[in-house]
């Protein structure tokens, strides 16, 4: 006898009566309800019910503060969709493709060229970029990171390429980012990819490490080189100024001395004229008062004068300065003084 059977049988595991559950009740119940799911309806409006679901999810998209969204009909662009709650058809009628427009992202490269100067030199270069047209972005190249990665070295290389070692590791550098910014700016215009370059940096300029020895060697001999070129100017500094003070010296003495010379000498012809003029005058008082004149510059540069007169008187003069009285006068000259016309 079954244990399920009506009845008391003590072998019921829940212990006799409906105190337990009954599963073949619940099969039964659980049969029933897949029935009509089964039926005609009941699966239709299942269907329907999740395909409304999903239209209702899939018709409105939210786009964040840092992005845009670009809206494909069929595959083929139809908008733009600023950031903020917008509605749409439903897949696959629109797609909507977000795109990050704010954020700054980066590529970095290194490269090794021959300058101008036929120098090799490596540089590593960072980049940074915005998108700012998010359907060229998307539509207008098949890799933009990786074509922006190529334009930035051949940008690199036209402009780095074309100076020398010095330029490129001076202060002028600086330029030589500017120069590499609007060289790659102009080719991404020209691919038209919906990108913006913001930043431009040459994080490492040097030679390769093959030639670094060389190079330093270079380096050095330059830097000893600048260092005479500036001693030697600053030795011409000093010189140069100097030797242009002593030549103006000279010149201001040599012009002082002329001015000088012509006036003393127009004053003696001056002097001439006028003793001319007193000799026409006066022929004999001119003549007398020149020769006194004379006598008296003459005597007074002598130390003995001797009287020219008939009496031969030997007249000693002490000079200033002298020996002392009673010492015998030193002949250090003589002069006799006779009147124009006297007879000796």
């Amino acid at each position: 006898m079954p244990w399920n059977e009506p009845g008391g049988n003590p072998r019921d595991p829940w212990g006799g009566g409906n105190r337990g559950p009954d599963l073949e009740r619940s099969l039964r119940r659980l049969r029933e309800r897949f029935g009509r799911l089964g039926g005609g309806g009941g699966l239709f409006s299942i269907l329907l019910a999740l395909a409304l679901a999903l239209v209702l999810v899939d018709s409105f998209t939210v786009i964040n503060a840092r992005q845009v969204g670009v809206v494909l009909r069929f595959g083929r662009f139809e908008r733009v969709l600023p950031p903020g709650f917008h509605l749409k058809f439903p897949r696959p009628i629109e797609a909507v493709t977000k795109v990050e427009t704010t954020q700054v992202k980066s590529v970095s490269d290194q490269v090794r060229m021959i300058t101008n100067d036929e120098n090799i030199v490596l540089v590593d270069f960072n980049v940074q970029f915005q998108v700012s047209d998010a359907r060229k972005y998307l539509f207008s190249m098949r890799d933009p990171e990786d074509t922006l990665r190529q334009a930035a070295e051949a940008a690199v290389r036209s402009v780095v390429g074309a100076n020398t070692m010095d330029t490129i590791l001076s202060a002028q550098g600086a330029e030589l980012v500017s120069k590499t910014r609007d060289a790659l700016q102009k080719t991404l215009d020209g691919y038209d990819c919906g990108l913006t370059v913001t930043e431009v940096n040459f994080q490492n300029v040097s030679p390769p490490q093959e030639v670094k020895a060389a190079f330093d060697d270079v380096n050095n001999a330059r830097e000893d080189k600048q260092r005479i070129e500036n001693e030697a100017q600053a030795y011409a500094s000093k010189v140069v100024p100097e030797a242009r003070g002593e030549a103006a010296r000279i010149t201001a003495e040599a012009q002082g001395y002329k001015a000088e010379r012509v006036a003393t000498a127009e004053g003696e012809a001056a002097r001439f004229e006028q003793i001319l003029q007193q000799y026409r005058a006066a022929p004999d008082v001119t003549k007398r008062r020149l020769w006194l004149e004379t006598v008296e510059k003459v005597l007074a540069g002598t130390t003995k004068v001797i009287d020219g007169s008939r009496g031969k008187n030997l007249i000693y003069l002490q000079p200033e300065g002298g020996a002392a009285p009673g010492a015998a006068p030193a002949a250090t000259g003589t002069a006799s003084v006779s009147a124009p016309g006297d007879k000796p």
